[in-house]
C-alpha cells in the first residue's frame, strides 16, 4: 500500500509539473502578442499579462469601429476598380499595401509623440465601469506609474476616495447616454510615486497629485466596444504658467476676496489693485459665469489646486474679456511676531490669463461699470 500511495504522489505531481509548462508556455506566446518591448514583456506576471490582453482586446474593439467605415469606403480605392467586363486591377498588389500601412503608422505614431509633448499631459480612456483602457506611454513622466502598471485597472483603486462620487457622476452619465458630445472637465487626485525631486517610490507610500482632466465621450454602436471616455490628464500646477503681458496673478482669502494684485491688471482690466482689495472675485465676474467660479472654488477647497476653465471678466468701464485661471491654495505670508502660533491661514493665489479683446465694449453689466464709466 505504501508503494501504491508513493507511485500515485509521483504521478500527480508528474501531472502538476506538465500542467504548469502548458500554463507557462501559453502565458509566454500570449506575453508574445503584446505591442510591448521584449524586457518589459520578459518582467510581466500572469495577472499582468492577462489584465494587459483584456485591455488591448478592448481598446483594439474601440479602434476598430472607429476605422470600419473609413476601411469600407477606401478599400476599393487601394486594391483595385472592378471593371466592366468583372476584372479586378490591383494597384501596387499586398506588398505596396502592407508598405504604405507602416509608412503611415509610423508617422502617425510621430505626431502623437509631438501632440504629447506639447500637451504637458497624458492621455486616458475610461470604460463605463472606470477601467483604464488605455494610457499614454508618457504617464510614467508624470505619475511615477508606468502604462503596464495602470492599464486594465480600475481608476477607483488610484483615485482619492473623496473624488469617487465625482467620477461615478460622470461615468453613469456616460452610461446613459447624456453629455454625448459635450466637453466634460473635472479635477480629481490620483496616486503618485515621484517625489518632488524626481525620484520614484513605491506605491504605499505614493501621494495624491491633482489632475485636470477634460475630453468627450465617445458611443459606439458594436456591442462588443461599449462607450468610453477620452481624457486629457494634466497635472496641476501647470508648467507652462508663466507670467507674461497678458497675465496677471493675484491672492484671495478662502472666500476669494482679493488681498493683494500685481499691476499689469490696471492694463488688463482697468482695474487699480487698491480698489480691489477687499472685494470678492465673484463682483467682477459675468452673471452667466458664476456657475464655474463656484465649482473651481469648490475644487480648490477640497483639493487645493484647479483650473477655472474660461469665464468672462468685467472689465472697467464697459465689457468683458475672456479669462482663465490656474489656482492653488497656498499657506499665507505671516509676520514673523505671529509665527510661532499653533496654524497658519491660507489664502489662494490666482495666475489669470487673458484669452481675448474686450468684447462688447459699450456693454454695462454691473453698477461698478457705470460708476467707474463717470468717474473715468
Amino acid at each position: 500500500m505504501t508503494a501504491d500511495k508513493e507511485k500515485r504522489r509521483v504521478i500527480s505531481r508528474e501531472a502538476a509539473r506538465k500542467r504548469r509548462q502548458v500554463e507557462s508556455e501559453v502565458f509566454r506566446d500570449l506575453s508574445r502578442l503584446l505591442p510591448l518591448q521584449p524586457s518589459v514583456r520578459s518582467n510581466l506576471d500572469k495577472p499582468s499579462v492577462i489584465r494587459l490582453t483584456l485591455s488591448y482586446i478592448r481598446m483594439h474593439a474601440l479602434l476598430k469601429v472607429n476605422s470600419a467605415t473609413e476601411a469600407e469606403t477606401s478599400q476599393s480605392v487601394k486594391y483595385g476598380d472592378v471593371l466592366e467586363g468583372g476584372e479586378e486591377v490591383c494597384d501596387g498588389g499586398q506588398d505596396g499595401g502592407e508598405k504604405e500601412t507602416e509608412e503611415a503608422t509610423e508617422e502617425a505614431s510621430g505626431e502623437t509623440q509631438l501632440h504629447l509633448s506639447t500637451l504637458e499631459g497624458f492621455l486616458m480612456v475610461l470604460s463605463s465601469e472606470g477601467d483604464m483602457v488605455y494610457l499614454s506611454d508618457n504617464v510614467s513622466k508624470y505619475m511615477g506609474l508606468t502604462q503596464t502598471e495602470l492599464m486594465g485597472h480600475n481608476i477607483f483603486d488610484f483615485t482619492h476616495p473623496s473624488d469617487h462620487e465625482e467620477i461615478r457622476f460622470n461615468l453613469q452619465r456616460m452610461s446613459e447616454g447624456v453629455w454625448c458630445g459635450a466637453t466634460r472637465t473635472f479635477v480629481l487626485r490620483i496616486k503618485s510615486t515621484l517625489t518632488q525631486r524626481g525620484r520614484s517610490t513605491n506605491l504605499k507610500s505614493a501621494t495624491w497629485k491633482v489632475l485636470h482632466c477634460q475630453g468627450r465621450v465617445r458611443v459606439c454602436s458594436a456591442p462588443s466596444a461599449g462607450s468610453c471616455l477620452l481624457l486629457t490628464c494634466q497635472p496641476l500646477p501647470l508648467s507652462h504658467t508663466l507670467l507674461s503681458s497678458h497675465t496677471f496673478t493675484s491672492q484671495h482669502s478662502m472666500d476669494m476676496r482679493f488681498t493683494h494684485c500685481d499691476q499689469r491688471v490696471t492694463l488688463l482690466l482697468g482695474y487699480s489693485p487698491v480698489e480691489l482689495l477687499g472685494r470678492s472675485i465673484y463682483d467682477l465676474c459675468h452673471t452667466l459665469d458664476t456657475d464655474c467660479l463656484t465649482k473651481n472654488h469648490l475644487n480648490l477647497c477640497f483639493k487645493s489646486q484647479s483650473v477655472s476653465g474660461q469665464y468672462r471678466m468685467l472689465v472697467r468701464g464697459g465689457g468683458y474679456v475672456w479669462v482663465e485661471s490656474h489656482c492653488a491654495v497656498i499657506p499665507s505670508v505671516r509676520a514673523s511676531k505671529s509665527r510661532f502660533r499653533s496654524y497658519q491661514p491660507l489664502c489662494i493665489l490666482c495666475v489669470t490669463y487673458i484669452l481675448s479683446g474686450v468684447e462688447e465694449p459699450s456693454l454695462l453689466l454691473s453698477l461698478d461699470q457705470t460708476i467707474n464709466r463717470y468717474l473715468s
